[in-house]
């Protein structure tokens, strides 16, 4: 049985500037020579995990972010705590979260931007904690762990231990760098080798209680705390690219100051462009399958019909409110192989403008390149299309009349 499902997508974007690198202007890349316009693939999942049709029919994204703080308030909210006593539990579980980061280590030279002695609190070292995506089913796990430890007596072998952790630390001699713990600093640390104990114990139902968050899933996690598990994603996602050379158009644009008689209150200028992207994903079903814990096909195989939605449908949000390119996808393939294939070639050489345009060779680009791949590498998985354009589906390849059916087609691996 095939285990990738490839998804090959063409969308024409009207004028528009979808994603911007550090000077403002358009990222692009160059590929067979030439310059295309490119939209990241960071970019296009953010898009694809806070939109509507995810959160309706997926649920709720994992929360990235290093303000912990605000971390806190967050957790509180979605796992319904209200009383002071159950908000402490959260914020001493994201401070054994901070605490175990190797970026947050006590050997960790100062870099200077957080010397201020006023603060404290789960952010106090926020500045050294990657942006860590961090599922709720996952950490309500090790809540529960982190109190279960806490509020379990210690056993005699143990409570020496700590008696001597305390001890070795009253003893040590306090430097700059390593000012002394306080005895809670060093039961704190103490407990953490514990509550590792119990979390290496239960692997498999920590990874289980990390299947809520489907992004993860999707686009894995290196863990940044030993109380994290490191996910390997399922989906590997391309840089959208143009299927032909651009050249970009610069907006000189005011801001009019309704209360100035000389009118303009700001003058700026910005880049853009029009073009047909071709967007490529590849879904890795027994990876996905892993990492929701050991789930069907079948429930696989509806994310994937999922994701083909969302792959036609999202955009990212970038000058949105000033260009309105909500443009859906022309031409949308999917087929299930063994290995990955992108079909990324078929725009090595830049399509050719005619006089309608560069949506329709490109097309016939994509149609004629996955023709040779199909046969030179033998390609005999299921594939389908879902098209606007009026060209016939390449050899090998079932059309079908809407997005609705490309997606039953999914679910039903490839069969239908």
């Amino acid at each position: 049985m095939t285990n990738f499902v490839n998804f090959h997508v063409l969308i024409s974007h009207s004028p528009a500037c979808l994603n911007r690198d550090d000077m403002n202007m358009q990222k692009d890349a160059v590929f067979g020579g030439k310059r295309r316009v490119r939209i990241s693939s960071q970019s296009l999942k953010r898009a694809i995990r806070k939109s509507d049709y995810y959160a309706s029919h997926i649920g709720d994204p994992s929360i990235r972010t290093r303000k912990l703080d605000l971390l806190v308030e967050e957790f509180c909210r979605r796992m319904e705590v209200d009383s002071e006593e159950e908000k402490a539990w959260v914020t001493k579980a994201v401070q054994i979260f901070l605490a175990q980061s190797p970026a947050a280590s006590d050997d960790d030279e100062d870099d200077g931007e957080n010397d201020s002695e006023s603060e404290s609190g789960p952010s106090a070292k926020a500045k050294k904690v990657a942006v860590a995506p961090w599922s709720v089913g996952e950490f309500n796990f090790i809540l529960t762990l982190i109190k279960d430890v806490y509020e379990k007596p210690l056993n005699e072998k143990e409570a020496e231990k700590l008696e001597k952790e305390l001890a070795k630390e009253h003893s040590r001699k306090a430097t700059a760098k390593k000012p002394k713990k306080s005895d809670q600093e060093v039961k704190d640390a103490f407990m953490l080798t514990l509550i590792k104990k119990e979390v290496s114990g239960q692997m498999d139902i920590l990874k289980k209680s990390c299947a809520d968050a489907v992004d993860i899933a999707l686009s894995g996690r290196m863990a940044t705390s030993g109380l994290m598990t490191t996910i390997d994603g399922a989906m590997s996602i391309a840089h959208a690219i143009t299927t032909h050379t651009v050249d970009s158009d610069i907006d000189w644009f005011t801001a009019v100051d309704d209360l100035d008689p000389l009118g303009s209150g700001h003058l700026d200028t910005q880049e853009f462009s029009a073009g047909v992207f071709y967007r490529y994903a590849s879904l890795n079903i027994s990876q996905l399958q892993e990492n929701l814990g050991g789930v069907g096909r079948e429930k696989a195989l509806e994310i994937a019909a999922h994701l083909a939605h969302m792959l036609a449908t999202e955009t990212p949000n970038a000058k949105q409110r000033t260009f309105a390119a909500f443009n859906p996808a022309d031409l949308v393939m999917v087929n299930f192989t063994d290995v990955p294939v992108s079909l990324a070639n078929a725009f090595e050489s830049p399509v050719k403008a005619r006089q309608e345009g560069y949506l329709k060779p490109s097309v016939e680009a994509l149609s004629a390149y996955w023709n040779r791949v199909a046969v030179g590498y033998g390609l005999t998985g299921a594939a389908a299309q879902f098209s606007l354009a009026d060209e016939e589906a390449p050899e090998g390849v079932q059309p079908l009349k809407t997005l609705a059916d490309l997606k039953n087609w999914i679910k039903n691996n490839g069969e239908g």
